[in-house]
C-alpha cells in the first residue's frame, strides 16, 4: 500500500468571495482553476502547511479558520483537505507568485464562472455551501 500525502487547498473569503487561482503548469492542469495551496511537509501541522503555502504562492499572510468537512482523492497517492481561511489584517493583496499565472476574486453567483480541475469541484462546492459567519 502506498503511502498518503496530504494536500491542503485554501477556501479563501474576503467579503463573501472565493479566492480562484489559476494553473499556469503542468500542462495537464494549465489554464484550470484551482483552491491555492499545496503538500503539507513531513512533521507540519496542515494548518501550518496552509498558511505557508498561502505565503509562498500568493504572498499574503492569512489565517485558517474551519476545515471543510470532507476529504478528495487526487491523483496517486495525494488527498485533498480544505480549509476555509481569511486574510490578516494589513495583509498584501494576493498575486500569483508560484504556479499561477492569474487569481480571482469569484462573488456568490460567479463561483461556477471558471473552469475548475476536477478534483476541486467536490471541495469547492462543500466550502461554500458551508455555512460560516466569517464569510
Amino acid at each position: 500500500m502506498s503511502e498518503r500525502i496530504l494536500v491542503v487547498g485554501a477556501a479563501l473569503f474576503d467579503g463573501g468571495r472565493l479566492l480562484a487561482a489559476r494553473r499556469s503548469a503542468p500542462p495537464a492542469t494549465a489554464g484550470r482553476w484551482e483552491l491555492p495551496g499545496g503538500k503539507v511537509e513531513p512533521g507540519e501541522r496542515p494548518e501550518a502547511a496552509l498558511v505557508r503555502e498561502l505565503r509562498e504562492e500568493l504572498g499574503v499572510e492569512a489565517d485558517t479558520v474551519a476545515r471543510v468537512p470532507g476529504e478528495w482523492p487526487l491523483t496517486g497517492p495525494y488527498v485533498l483537505q480544505v480549509w476555509t481561511a481569511r486574510l490578516r489584517p494589513g495583509s498584501p493583496a494576493p498575486k500569483p507568485l508560484e504556479d499561477h499565472d492569474d487569481l480571482r476574486w469569484l462573488g456568490p453567483r460567479e463561483i461556477w464562472d471558471v473552469e475548475w480541475l476536477d478534483q476541486d469541484v467536490p471541495a469547492v462546492r462543500a466550502a461554500v455551501t458551508r455555512p460560516d459567519p466569517d464569510r
